[in-house]
């Protein structure tokens, strides 16, 4: 078996390993660091943009203005603003509650305040902008066997081949078991809830509006795509999103519509619809000598604020700026110093977000009346209020921490 030995290998080719790839670009060339990257799934012509047409049930992420501006700086903003439809304003209400929130591109002087782009597209400018740099890619690889060595970590690959890796990066979504296997636990709280997603075709131009609207059972977010449509995000309590499953399109439509009222329109067309059950999971370790682990790997949020993949992107940006840090003074990529000089980077950025969207849900799912009428005081409140609500928006932003 053939052994190679890289100063970095990316487990995982998506969205949050295809970036960290484009991230290290300016530190291979500066310090001609020798980075793999290891993926899964088949990716043969996978960054031909040419041919591109997004299906009616593309799947989507919201990229918020620092995501935006991180991409600006790999240099594949350009190419991904193609399919990316703006987030103009956020629309946040309460079922039954007059209280509403407003935030608005307008009111801080910016284009739009996010961005929703589909998934595939983001992997093919990605991958097309990866395969200019010098990477070492296995593809279609799985990890088989990874055991911690001196100096980092050995790596046994379904190719057949074999790395010694100085830093090793798990951004594979935390679904191929590495992390178990390497002893790191994780702690998970169950929301108790199900999200539905599927893409809605709506009665009139959404004009760049997105939609969160909290209920008793869950909140409903609508984020604006290209033309009339929209993803949707349905929250249910876990179980009753079978009833909703079954149901023939007219009568899922109808259900919907009564559940979220007409301030989008009506809807008029869904596609697929998929259910996946919400959790709150966080690594009890995102580093160790040799190891970094990333994106959903690392944690993953309730989909309510939308943030996770962009606290995702924050933590590439931060393991490079470390990485560069470190490099700078002699220290190897997996050099524990280095690792701690990311760990304090993100912990407080990962403790915010973790806390600001767990908060959401906990203070929306409490269905007291006291509350209730407290939760509408400060809707209306936080419109009122210029200053917080700018405060508000710049976090949702990712231009604030």
């Amino acid at each position: 078996m053939q052994t190679r030995r890289v100063d970095i290998a990316i487990v995982g080719g998506g969205l949050v390993g295809a970036s960290l790839g484009a991230a290290l670009a300016p530190s291979i060339a500066r310090h001609g660091l020798d980075v793999a990257v290891i993926e899964a799934a088949p990716m043969a012509a996978a960054h031909d943009v040419t041919g591109y047409q997004p299906s009616f049930d593309a799947r989507a992420s919201a990229i918020a203005q620092g995501s935006k501006a991180h991409f600006e700086r790999l240099g594949v903003w350009a190419a991904m603003a193609r399919e990316a439809e703006p987030i103009r304003r956020i629309h946040v209400s309460e079922r039954g509650r007059l209280g509403v929130t407003r935030l608005s591109a307008d009111e801080l002087g910016v284009d739009a305040l996010g961005y929703v782009i589909p998934n595939a597209w983001m992997g093919r400018i990605l991958h097309r902008h990866l395969a200019t740099q010098p990477l070492h890619w296995h593809c279609p690889a799985k990890v088989d066997d990874i055991a911690a060595m001196a100096g980092g970590h050995r790596l046994r690959l379904s190719d057949g081949s074999s790395l010694e890796a100085g830093l090793t990066v798990l951004a594979d979504g935390g679904r191929s078991g590495l992390k178990e296997r390497l002893g790191i636990a994780s702690r998970e709280t169950p929301y108790a809830q199900v999200a539905l997603i599927a893409n809605l075709e709506v009665s009139r131009a959404h004009q760049g509006m997105a939609y969160e609207r909290f209920t008793d059972e869950g909140p409903i977010a609508l984020l604006p795509l290209a033309g009339n449509r929209m993803a949707l995000i349905w929250t249910h309590r876990a179980g009753d999103e079978r009833a909703c499953l079954a149901l023939d399109n007219g009568d899922f439509l109808a259900e919907l519509q009564q559940a979220f009222g007409e301030r989008a329109g009506r809807f008029r067309r869904v596609g697929q619809r998929h259910a996946y059950p919400l959790s709150l999971i966080t690594a009890e370790e995102s580093v160790r000598p040799g190891l970094a682990v990333l994106g959903n790997a690392a944690h993953a949020l309730h989909p309510v604020a939308g943030q996770g993949f962009n606290l995702a992107l924050r933590g590439v940006m931060d393991l490079v700026a470390a990485l560069e840090a470190g490099l700078a003074y002699g220290q190897a990529p997996g050099d524990m110093t280095t690792l701690g000089d990311f760990e304090r980077r993100r912990e407080h950025d990962r403790h915010n977000v973790i806390r600001f969207s767990d908060g959401l849900i906990r203070l929306f799912g409490i269905d007291h009346p006291l509350l209730s009428h407290a939760r509408a005081a400060g809707l209306v409140g936080l419109n009122l209020a210029g200053p917080l609500r700018r405060s508000l928006t710049r976090r949702a932003m990712g231009m604030e921490r």
